[in-house]
């Protein structure tokens, strides 16, 4: 998989790159990833790319001659002039606070891809005119205001690149995840051995433990060292439950609840209460 990013700041991905999982998977030939400085392509000897708004306003907007010369060397052309086979090839991403909330459903739609190109902005924005003429998607990584696109499109890069086939060392890692598959996508058993996690369905995952066995006065708990495939599962299944009703309880809403699920739930928001009461 291909990765674009364009940007007035490529030295800020440097370091970034050369660790961890995108660099393993550079080095072994599943991602490409290509940082594009925008000043390359701007003509005046201020290496100008950005002005004043119209219309008045604080701040300054990215400006549309220097990101269409960018996006065209990399062979972008504009929406209208694309076919739908190119349309399921690669997409082109304005990271930007307007944007569409960023979800590990958009990155499973990234990562099926073959190209992504990031357009980080900068300062008050980008022209609007850019968005509409190449851009696929406006996405924002979360509901507050960063001070370019550099850190958002690390953040997509990273949350799609783990996703592509080969990049972790267990491919069943990105399943078993906050937000990943649900069980009935999940293989049932591995070589005979009873299952004992739970998808989470778009839930978030179930808490974690390893060595040692306590401390600081905190032991694991019990039924994660008893051995029991069954028991470990549905405690596993109640702590994805309690977690999200806990922190995310948004994402009930649209969840695929079994019967069981529900009855689990109903019983943590009792739980909740009377403590709530005390």
């Amino acid at each position: 998989m291909q990765f674009e990013i364009l940007t007035i700041f490529p030295e800020m991905f440097r370091s970034f790159f050369e660790h961890g999982v995108v660099s393993r998977a550079q080095k072994n030939g599943l991602l490409t990833i290509g940082v594009r400085d925008l000043r390359a392509f701007t003509h005046d000897r201020h290496r100008t790319v950005d002005d004043r708004p119209f219309g008045g306003g604080e701040g300054m907007v990215l400006k549309a001659e220097p990101l269409a010369e960018g996006l065209a060397a990399l062979g972008v052309l504009p929406t209208s002039e694309r076919g739908a086979e190119a349309a399921l090839r690669e997409s082109v991403v304005l990271l930007s606070a307007q944007g569409r909330p960023f979800t590990q459903a958009v990155a499973r739609e990234l990562a099926g891809l073959e190209r992504v190109v990031l357009i980080c902005g900068r300062y008050e924005g980008v022209d609007e005119r850019v968005n509409e003429l190449y851009c696929d998607r406006e996405i924002s990584i979360g509901d507050y205001v960063l001070s370019g696109g550099e850190l958002a499109a690390a953040v997509v890069l990273d949350a799609v690149a783990r996703l592509v086939p080969g990049v972790l060392g267990n491919e069943a890692s990105s399943e078993f995840e906050s937000f990943g598959a649900g069980d009935a996508v999940i293989k049932a058993d591995v070589d005979g051995v009873p299952r004992s996690q739970h998808g989470s369905g778009g839930l978030l995952d179930y808490p974690h433990y390893t060595r040692p066995a306590e401390f600081q006065g905190m032991a694991v708990p019990d039924v994660l060292r008893g051995g029991d495939h069954a028991a470990v599962r549905k405690w596993r299944r109640e702590q994805q439950l309690r977690k999200t009703l806990k922190n995310r309880p948004d994402l009930l809403e649209g969840a695929q609840l079994s019967d069981e699920d529900r009855r689990i739930l109903d019983r943590l928001k009792a739980e909740a209460q009377n403590i709530g009461r005390q």
